[in-house]
């Protein structure tokens, strides 16, 4: 239902939206949900077992057309995000992404280095945090804090990711209780709250952890399944035997037996006979060792398209090629964050005031140099060409006031000792090397 009010004396008079309960043409209303200060109940999530079936009904709910819900995936995500060997592979794959260098330019291509210091502050680097997390989860809703000035530049207060359990994308709505109906949340993308939030992944994407967690749920399983098998045959058992029916000599020797340490224990009647037999069809470090190398190489192709930059590799030229593929992986993902930030953050940061009209977030290409290169690079252009001071100055902040004169090197000695040694040298006859 559309409602038209007139808020303030000063304001004009704009398009409200009623989402659910709330009606935005209360100014205190539109006051709360424009700062995003709803009070979300948040709820502690859930460390239950997961398995396969609780992975593949999590999935069939998240893709509920008339009411989606994607808390079940959460809490499989949440499980499958502790994984260490996934751990690095994001951590990889997003690191490449973050330590590119960036600049502001204009339209022209010229860079303006106040600009790009606005950018250069922990919000910033927050921002493109969450914003890089989407293609693992999915869908990121990024709340922009209060413009504030530090040292003359203007910043946002903070940068926070909106909680994904209280978030439905496919409509665009967010609500205050989990597992609530869609109809009654807030609508973030028509109305004064769009101008806060920074939507980043697709309505319908539920991202990479879906895949990763068919092979992170066998992986944390194989693990404990190997635990338990070393803690039965890695260990000696104690079996303890005796004839007595007497309760408390067998509770005697039962306290004797377990207090002799974490080895597994046992007391039987004389006579009673235990046996392990343990699987001789195949090498047990194989068998589990195995199954965690095959879910670990899955795990790499599907979040870095390949293997040998997380795992050995047979020879240098393969792990080349594979490296190659990692760089092309990682433009894309810098591609897809600079149109974020050129696209959503921009604008919205030029609406807010800060003075970036005309221009746009750009990485820099340029060639990184080790130290070593710098140096022969360096060296190279000074012997050929006039360079500036200035480049020198601002790239290592010397202050370089002027050219260095060359004077002639005079050797230290006596110059009558030298003149006399002269004139006595003149009569004698020059020797050979061989004489």
């Amino acid at each position: 239902e559309m409602q038209r009010s007139l808020v303030g004396s000063e304001m004009c008079i704009r398009d409200r939206v009623r989402i659910g309960r709330v009606n935005l043409g209360n100014p205190s209303e539109l006051r709360r949900v424009t700062k995003l200060s709803v009070n979300l109940q948040l709820q502690t999530e859930a460390l239950t077992k997961k398995d396969l079936r609780t992975w593949r009904n999590a999935w069939q709910y998240a893709k509920n057309v008339e009411y989606p819900n994607r808390i079940p995936l959460y809490d499989v995500y949440g499980d499958v995000e502790v994984d260490m060997h996934l751990t690095g592979c994001v951590g990889q794959r997003s690191g490449y992404v973050l330590n590119k260098s960036f600049r502001i330019v204009n339209r022209e291509g010229v860079e303006n280095p106040e600009l790009t210091a606005i950018f250069e502050a922990p919000w910033f680097k927050t921002f493109m945090e969450l914003a890089l997390d989407s293609h693992y989860w999915g869908h990121s809703l990024i709340q922009l804090g209060d413009v504030i000035n530090v040292d003359g530049k203007l910043a946002f207060s903070e940068v926070q990711l909106v909680p994904r359990r209280h978030v439905i994308p496919e409509y665009g709505v967010i609500v205050i209780r989990q597992q609530e109906a869609w109809q009654n949340g807030y609508d973030y993308r028509n109305s004064e709250m769009a101008d806060w939030v920074v939507e980043v992944g697709d309505t319908h994407n539920l991202g990479l952890y879906l895949k990763c967690a068919q092979h992170t749920i066998p992986k944390k399983n194989v693990c404990a399944f190997w635990d338990m098998f070393s803690e039965i045959f890695g260990i000696p058992l104690r079996v303890g035997k005796t004839t007595s029916r007497d309760p408390k000599e067998q509770d005697r020797i039962e306290k004797m037996l377990g207090s002799m340490g974490a080895a597994g224990w046992a007391l039987f009647p004389e006579g009673t006979e235990i046996e392990i037999i343990e699987s001789t069809r195949g090498d047990a470090y194989n068998v589990f060792d195995k199954r965690i190398d095959r879910a670990n190489s899955e795990l790499s192709k599907g979040i870095l398209t390949e293997t040998m930059t997380t795992e050995n590799g047979s020879s240098l030229s393969q792990s080349e090629v594979h490296l190659e593929v990692l760089k092309n992986l990682v433009s894309k993902d810098a591609d897809k964050l600079r149109d974020v930030i050129n696209f959503q953050l921009i604008p919205k940061m030029i609406k807010h005031g800060f003075p970036l009209n005309g221009y746009c977030f750009d990485w820099y290409e340029g060639i990184d140099f080790t130290p070593e290169q710098q140096i022969a690079y360096e060296k190279l252009l000074l012997d050929r060409f006039e360079i500036d001071p200035k480049y020198f100055i601002d790239k290592y902040n010397v202050p370089i006031i002027g050219k260095r004169e060359s004077t002639p090197i005079q050797v230290p000695g006596n110059g009558e000792e030298e003149e006399k040694d002269g004139k006595q040298g003149k009569g004698k006859q020059k020797l050979s090397f061989f004489d």
